[in-house]
């Protein structure tokens, strides 16, 4: 048996006694804790049983997250392990293992509260809607635990390979009872689920009472008012089987046929039948029935309520089925009766079965439809451009408009009998560190535009080898100045240096300032923000080293954080390291750099890649940062204007380019287009991976073609999704949902190329609108000079006038 010394554990389980030993008799492996919807969030880790020996033992129930036993090393990890193999027995054994329980963090959501301050268990088997069971937590005092999440299918118990029987008895009857054949075969007692296993484990030391009120409701220790309040005999339609199996005697009346019968509970002397026995507490509160005239009677009132259930539930699974928006096609073929099954009032209205089921509004069909026509979407498109890339060149010809980059964005030129954009895009050859020796002199003064260089990085982006992006972003964003000589530039760039050094002096170092109220909740909102931003990258991902011999300058930079956010804020104890310290002062440096607006939520979103690519240098990261800000200050004004504005811009630009999904989001009330919220606030910080955040903002950063390129981006993620959308999506909380469930699966090469084509299809829009609006004002004026008395003019075609905000997408280049 392992024993576990526990230290520094803020919960009600921690001792008061020195020398106090936790003695491990339970573990269960691959229990989940789900901190988000997203299953790549979700925690690992062991439920276990603790016994505290003291001079009153207690009994804990924990959850320890496999990354605090990862620290510990293997040998921890093996001690667990040997705990869930062995098969739970009563007495526990003297031969313990001390180690020392991992200090838990809140972010890794560990817990461990004694089962005297359990109030409650919401069990929740395994079922067809959810493949894994789970169990949540309440306590005494009225907070809640993280629900745990049994993945039985990679726990280490489940997986056990099957052990032959020590036991020579064989069951006395055939087949066996499940539980005695399953343990007959693994030496263990066998469970459905690993809820059910730490729920057998659990009853040992504590008396658990399955409420009659809510069958996944057990109470743990009940008073003796809940034990009356949830005892209470309810009747279920599972008890009309055990109605009918006590009607079964010999010579009692039954409507059932003898040969489908269920089989007695007992009859003489025979043994009772296993498969009679229910395990659920309305089973077993239900009183004994007499072997009376009046139980056929009863039997068959029973057995003609369950017909009736059966008759209701059938009628509504039809009308769900029948509902559904793939059935649309045979439902006019149907015979009238069916059809009346549709729903009740007899008429076609496809999203009424999702509210009258009771199914959530962001748990509909249609979403989970949505998603699978997309994924189907996506497959034939990698599909077609395969085939494309097999095709010989000289028939490459034949296919221009098949194999064109517009896809579906044909449909808006074909009306105005525009040519065709073509996107230049040639992302499989970024510009690489070698060409700085062709594009510069031997005094370091360019040889070519600085256009030059920003058409050449819109067109093939930056190669992520040899530090290219941190040599020649300073250069896109402005930050090196461009022609001039390489001792010029340096000259200049120590200026900044030095500028950087003298605004950050205005904090560091000086407790009157450093300390100061609204300086204090500055550092607060960047030091939660920043200990939760980008963890999963290396550089932000690794913990403070244990050595204490700091050098100076580091003593400088831990003494930023030494206020802590509140510990019960999500986050807000995450582990630091420097480099979050780093980046934490990066931005209170900026905060008194830019007095008006300060920090804002989401600039650590924007400033850590700059500080990854910068190679850890805090002024040039402070500069790029103060030039990536200078181009999106507008997302973040307190009163939310700029992100309005930016909305607003996109729904005029939707309007234009695609009336029909226009239309579509009025219907469903998204017209405000929240969805694209966030992807307009960060650009797309968080809809890529990392490195395909960083391409991306390069290509953005060039103003190549507009300003605004950011919104072209969002409509080629709009337009590529638009007949999913069109098709199944008549909500807009489904909307929202699907486009939030977008992250991480949107492919950049094709949606950057897509987004070339939008804007040059935008672009010939707004010029052949022009030039028709010049012509039939000059024709309208031509006529009026030379009409006749009695002639009429031909009709006016209206053209739509543009707005100055879609206008300024025309324009490229920031002053």
């Amino acid at each position: 048996m392992v024993e576990i010394r526990q230290e520094h554990l803020d919960t009600p389980a921690q001792g008061g006694e020195d020398g106090a030993k936790y003695r491990l008799i339970y573990a269960k492996s691959k229990v989940y804790v789900n901190p988000t919807v997203y299953a790549r969030d979700n925690i690992p880790g062991f439920v276990t049983i603790v016994k505290r020996e003291a001079l009153a033992s207690t009994y804990l129930l924990a959850w320890i997250p496999e990354s605090l036993l990862t620290e510990k090393g293997q040998e921890e990890w093996d001690k667990f392990l040997r705990t869930e193999e062995r098969p739970p027995i009563e007495d526990e054994d003297e031969d313990g293992v001390l180690i020392d329980l991992p200090t838990p963090r809140a972010e890794t959501y560990a817990f461990s509260v004694p089962l005297t301050s359990i109030y409650s268990l919401i069990v929740q088997p395994p079922s067809l809607s959810s493949w894994y069971g789970s169990i949540g937590i309440n306590l005494t005092s009225g907070s809640t635990l993280p629900t745990l999440y049994f993945h039985d299918d990679e726990s280490h118990s489940f997986t056990l390979p099957s052990k032959p029987s020590s036991s020579s008895s064989e069951p006395t009857s055939y087949p066996p009872p499940p539980s005695l054949a399953g343990q007959a075969a693994t030496g263990r007692p066998i469970t459905s689920w690993g809820g059910e296993d730490l729920l057998s484990r659990l009853r040992s030391y504590a008396s658990l009472l399955r409420s009659n009120l809510q069958s996944t409701l057990y109470l743990v220790d009940p008073s003796k008012s809940d034990i009356e309040a949830h005892s209470t005999q309810l009747f279920s339609d599972d008890v009309v089987d055990e109605i009918l199996a006590r009607s079964t005697y010999a010579n009692s009346h039954s409507p059932v046929p003898a040969h489908r019968r269920p089989r007695p509970l007992s009859v003489g002397n025979a043994p009772p039948n296993p498969y009679s026995q229910y395990s659920s507490v309305l089973h077993r509160s239900m009183p004994m029935l007499p072997s009376t005239p009046g139980t056929s009677s009863q039997a068959r009132a029973a057995l003609l309520q369950s017909f009736a259930n059966i008759t209701r539930a059938t009628r509504h699974a039809a009308q769900n089925i029948l509902s559904h928006p793939l059935a649309r096609p045979i439902v006019p073929h149907l015979p009238d009766p069916v059809k009346s099954l549709v729903n009740a009032n007899g008429d076609l209205e496809w999203g009424s079965w999702v509210e009258k089921g009771g199914v959530g509004e962001f748990e509909s069909a249609r979403v989970y439809l949505a998603r699978w026509a997309r994924i189907v979407a996506e497959e034939g498109e990698r599909a077609r451009r395969r085939e494309a890339q097999a095709i010989p060149a000289n028939a490459a010809t034949s296919t221009t408009e098949e194999t064109g980059e517009l896809g579906i964005f044909e449909l808006l030129h074909s009306t105005a009998n525009l040519p065709t954009p073509k996107s230049s895009r040639d992302p499989k050859h970024p510009v690489g560190v070698e060409v700085l020796s062709e594009w510069f002199d031997p005094e370091g003064r360019p040889t070519i535009s600085i256009e030059k260089l920003r058409m050449e990085i819109f067109r093939r982006g930056l190669s992520d080898k040899r530090n290219a992006r941190r040599k020649l972003w300073p250069y896109l964003l402005g930050v090196y100045a461009w022609d001039v000589t390489e001792t010029e530039r340096q000259s200049l760039w120590e200026s900044k240096v030095k500028r950087y050094h003298e605004i950050k002096e205005e904090w560091l170092g000086k407790p009157e300032v450093f300390d100061r109220q609204d300086v204090v909740e500055e550092r607060h909102r960047i030091d939660v923000d920043c200990r939760r931003t980008d963890r999963t990258h290396p550089l932000f991902a690794n913990q403070e080293s244990s050595d204490t011999t700091l050098d100076l300058e580091k003593q400088q930079f831990r003494c930023y954080s030494t206020i802590s956010p509140s510990s019960n804020e999500v986050g807000a104890q995450s582990p630091s390291n420097e480099h979050i310290d780093r980046l934490a002062s990066i931005l209170l440096t900026y905060n008194f750099y830019e007095k008006h607006l300060g920090y804002v939520q989401g600039m650590s979103d924007l400033c850590a890649p700059l500080y990854v690519v910068a190679g850890s240098d805090e002024p040039l990261t402070f500069w790029c940062f103060v030039e990536v800000m200078n181009r999106m200050k507008q997302n973040f004004l307190r009163d939310q204007s700029g992100m309005k504005k930016q909305l607003s811009t996109l729904q005029q630009l939707l309007r234009v380019m695609d009336p029909e999904l226009y239309r579509h989001f009025e219907k469903t009330e998204g017209l405000n287009l929240f969805f694209c919220f966030r992807w307009i606030l960060i650009t797309f910080k968080r809809e890529f991976p990392f490195e395909d955040v960083l391409r991306l903002w390069e290509v953005l950063w060039t103003d190549y073609y507009t300003n605004g390129m950011v919104l072209f981006v969002a409509l080629a993620v709009l337009e590529s999704h638009r007949e999913v959308m069109l098709r199944y999506l008549v909500e807009f909380d489904e909307i929202l949902k699907y486009c939030n469930e977008l992250s991480m699966t949107i492919e950049l090469d094709t949606t950057l190329a897509q987004a070339e084509v939008l804007f040059l299809s935008f672009q010939q829009l707004v010029a052949d609108m022009d030039r028709r609006r010049i012509e039939q004002n000059a024709s309208a004026t031509e006529g009026l000079r030379h009409r006749k008395a009695g002639t009429k003019s031909a009709p006016e075609v209206a053209y739509p006038e543009l707005s100055e905000e879609l206008r300024e997408l025309l324009v490229a280049r920031r002053a």
